[in-house]
């Protein structure tokens, strides 16, 4: 007796958890959202974010009597997802001629990719940092970019330009000073965190879950900006990589923190903080459609792979946030 897996398709599929979770929560962003924010998943195009305000009159109450006053508010934002896909062939037999040839197996025929594991861990790496860019700034009325992801949705602050004047800029008079028009000091950057917690709007003012973003240039002046005061017990609260460096304003709790996809972003000159209960991402993980693939395909005997997915994000209050643009 023995195995009989003629029925079987030959394919990798051992790897698609990994891709999957690498691939669209990994990042830096859009850990912080998992962790702190709202993901909303089986968006298959675009989903009602509703919200709801009321206000409070108060009475006189020292006569009997019923009279009915305030006002109790429903409205909604869109979250637009976009639609996105990856595909690769891979030949094994091209790795033949040189010294990979050791890692194939014998015979000529590869139908299950020889560097599954290595490949599946990079591969869902590139796709979390575009992912990571674009988060921030995808532009849905823009170009798509050299990797195609840059028009597929609205970015964080592509959300925010939108959102005008509900805005607030702490880039004025009133938070800054002289507005500034870059983000290339110590001094600059530490006073620009500050103007941002002094914009905030009073209602989220001391929220445990506001978070201020950056990029790592701008994140790097910050730090600088409280070595050179000689504050060296000021330390990134955790270890300095892109996974958790993040800075507690001393005096404050509120955390800065860095962001890879907001590093070309006008030169590191921008500055964005919200509440991450404000903030939502949008995907499809749970839906079949969204497919982490490799596999062999008999009619021509290559490997591919294909990576589909749906992402976006959107906030529900947009007058609760806050931008420092040079």
């Amino acid at each position: 007796m023995a195995y009989n897996v003629t029925g079987l398709a030959a394919y990798t599929k051992q790897n698609v958890d990994l891709l999957v979770k690498n691939s669209v929560f990994e990042a830096r962003t859009q850990k912080e959202i998992l962790a702190l924010g709202n993901v909303r998943v089986g968006v298959k195009s675009s989903e009602a974010i509703g919200r709801m305000d009321t206000d409070v009159f108060f009475q006189d109450d020292s006569s009997c009597g019923f009279n009915a006053s305030g006002t109790t508010t429903f409205t909604q934002r869109t979250l637009t997802v976009g639609k996105v896909k990856v595909n690769e062939i891979l030949c094994d037999k091209d790795l033949e001629p040189y010294y990979t040839q050791q890692a194939l197996k014998a015979g000529g025929e590869y139908n299950s990719l020889t560097f599954a594991a290595d490949y599946s861990d990079q591969k869902a790496k590139k796709i979390a940092e575009a992912l990571e860019v674009a988060l921030w700034t995808a532009n849905a009325t823009g170009s798509a970019g050299t990797n195609g992801l840059g028009n597929k949705f609205d970015g964080i602050k592509t959300l925010i330009t939108a959102g005008g004047g509900s805005v607030a800029n702490a880039n004025t008079t009133g938070f800054y000073g002289t507005p500034a028009t870059t983000i290339n000091t110590p001094t600059i950057a530490k006073n620009a965190v500050l103007a941002v917690i002094k914009a905030l709007p009073a209602k989220i003012q001391g929220k445990s879950d506001v978070r201020i973003f950056c990029g790592w240039g701008t994140f790097s002046y910050l730090i600088q900006a409280y070595v050179d005061q000689n504050l060296f017990h000021y330390q990134p609260d955790a270890k300095w990589d892109d996974d958790a460096a993040v800075f507690t304003i001393p005096g404050t709790n509120y955390k800065v923190i860095p962001v890879h996809g907001l590093d070309a972003a006008d030169a590191d000159a921008c500055i964005y903080a919200f509440r991450m209960s404000n903030i939502f991402l949008g995907t499809d993980l749970l839906d079949e459609e969204n497919k982490f693939w490799i596999r062999w395909s008999e009619d021509d005997e290559n490997i591919k792979f294909t990576a589909r997915m749906k992402v976006g994000v959107q906030f529900a209050f947009i007058d609760e946030v806050v931008k420092f643009e040079a």
